[in-house]
């Protein structure tokens, strides 16, 4: 007999208010470092900052995972729940993050308005609408596990799905450093010129062709997961 449980909305409810939280909380930090840094509006290339408070913002951004983890760890009952719990609170608090931004500081300008996504390992830019895009895909995929983890309690991604999920992943990655590695290509990778070379960075053109290879490897992913976790529903 079909396992109906349902979706579990109580713990849905609380890990949104979560990441939604954490989004605002992000938001303040850059409110911060945008008064000091940039007075008169974020732009490119990035205004000069000591190297104690690189470090401080690449750890920041560590101890952000560590914390979304946690939460998957803590909300999910399997380790597919857990890893959709972990997307689903990263996606959230990305969208949110953006959503405050542009009602506290009236920015970005539109969807397509560069920003510097991740220093981890080195910077991550692209377009506004270009994460927004991939945290709606992570939320679509996290809901679908959530949901079909409630009914049948044992359910995985198989090695296809994780193929498709890991490569569209890898390439998306390809895709938000590709200008700033083209950028410091014959350069030294040490910390110190990299913080430097960073000062006169300017984002010049978003590989989209990466970018949407990457998205329709993941939603192929998502679909196979989609099609076999609904047939096995419909089995029971």
């Amino acid at each position: 007999m079909m396992n109906t449980n349902k979706f579990p909305w109580p713990t849905f409810l609380w890990v949104t208010a979560f990441a939604i939280a954490m989004g605002y909380l992000e938001t303040t930090v850059v409110v911060y470092l945008r008064a000091l840094l940039y007075p008169h509006g974020f732009t490119f290339p990035l205004a000069p900052m000591p190297q104690s408070l690189a470090l401080a913002e690449v750890l920041r951004e560590a101890a952000t995972l560590i914390m979304m983890l946690g939460v998957g760890i803590l909300a999910g009952k399997s380790k597919s729940a857990r890893f959709a719990w972990f997307i689903y609170v990263f996606a959230i608090w990305d969208i949110f993050y953006y959503v405050f931004l542009k009602a506290l500081l009236n920015w970005p300008e539109s969807l397509m308005t560069w920003d510097i996504l991740f220093l981890i390992p080195i910077a991550w830019v692209g377009p506004v609408v270009s994460p927004v895009i991939v945290s709606l895909t992570m939320i679509v995929l996290a809901v679908l596990i959530i949901r079909f983890d409630a009914i049948k309690k044992s359910v995985s991604l198989n090695y296809k799905e994780w193929i498709a999920m890991i490569l569209g992943s890898l390439i998306l990655i390809i895709a938000f450093t590709w200008d700033y590695a083209t950028f410091m290509k014959g350069y030294s990778l040490s910390t110190e010129s990299m913080l430097k070379l960073s000062l006169i960075y300017i984002p010049q053109k978003f590989n989209w062709f990466l970018f949407c290879v990457g998205e329709i490897t993941i939603v192929a992913g998502i679909w196979m997961f989609w099609k076999r976790t609904l047939n096995l529903k419909t089995l029971n």
